[in-house]
């Protein structure tokens, strides 16, 4: 092909592209770059139409991280507490996930179809409407946990039976932790169940003559032959449950005293309190948060390719 004709054949390239390439600038690229300046100043309320706020410069990041006066939450125990809620939120995926499909691919049982349409409800219901009837079921005075507590302590006179579950720390914590695993394991289940599909059973036989007992053929065969599905669904649940805002906005808000509370859903409290440029300037530290773990989700996705 001449060169006249791959310029011919790029420049048309170009026109096709075009038009979505300026939509998607308009949508995406536009409010990206303008949220990225209203965090370089003090964006309020009263910017909006009367007058143009004035440039900080680093001042909104220097005070999130600094904890500011005004500022009534500490970014590093949010932080800490946003981790410490996406890795127990992901052992119980991951295990609960896998578990659940080892037992439905067991070999001759009926009804998996049913099983498996069972067991991928909660995926498949929203999850505003899930939190939000979770956050009902854990009412103190009205609740189902509380009354089947006390229907149970008729039998089980040990058992409480007027918790006020999202009262109080860690309560709320367990009570979130356990509507946001309701969750998230199908979605683990489902990759895990296609990726067991995929093992050819004579690794098995050929594990079975070696004499390997149950347990020595699952760490020895399913695991490795799981992990190139696994990592990279791990990596992508860790940002979902990282980002997660439905759960803990519609269930306690952040409550108890913000000791729920994680980065998007106090970024957004932001928002609420009319501090546009400090959510801003939160917003791309989330940003460069999420990006790190992109990175790190390519990196190993890579790896366990390699496997």
């Amino acid at each position: 092909m001449t060169p006249k004709r791959k310029a011919s054949d790029a420049a048309t390239a170009y026109r096709f592209i075009a038009p979505a390439a300026l939509v998607m600038s308009a949508i995406t690229l536009y409010p990206l770059l303008y949220g990225i300046w209203m965090a370089f100043t003090n964006f309020s309320p009263r910017h909006i139409r009367h007058q143009d706020p004035q440039f900080v410069g680093l001042q909104n990041f220097v005070d999130i991280f600094r904890h500011a006066p005004y500022l009534d939450f500490s970014f590093l125990h949010v932080l800490g507490f946003n981790l410490l809620w996406t890795v127990a939120n992901l052992v119980f995926h991951v295990g609960l996930g896998v578990g659940l499909a080892l037992l439905i691919n067991t070999p001759g049982l009926k009804g998996v179809k049913i099983y498996r349409a069972l067991l991928i409800l909660p995926w498949a219901v929203p999850t505003y409407v899930t939190s939000l009837v979770w956050k009902n079921m854990f009412d103190p005075e009205a609740g189902a946990i509380n009354l089947l507590l006390k229907d149970w302590s008729k039998f089980l006179p040990f058992l409480p039976t007027n918790t006020d579950w999202l009262g109080q720390f860690p309560l709320a914590f367990y009570a979130v932790l356990l509507v946001n695993v309701w969750l998230g394991f199908p979605f683990m289940m489902m990759v895990a169940s296609g990726a067991l599909q995929a093992i050819p059973s004579d690794l098995y036989e050929a594990a079975d003559l070696d004499g390997a007992n149950p347990f020595q053929q699952f760490w020895t065969v399913t695991v490795p032959m799981l992990r190139p599905a696994m990592v990279p669904a791990i990596m992508l649940g860790f940002i979902w449950t990282f980002n997660q805002f439905n759960v803990i906005y519609f269930v306690t808000q952040g409550n108890p005293l913000g000791k729920t509370q994680i980065l998007i859903t106090q970024a957004y409290k932001l928002v609420d309190a009319g501090m546009y440029g400090v959510a801003s300037a939160f917003a791309v530290v989330i940003f460069f948060i999420l990006l790190g773990f992109t990175l790190l989700n390519l990196r190993l996705t890579k790896a366990a390719e390699e496997v």
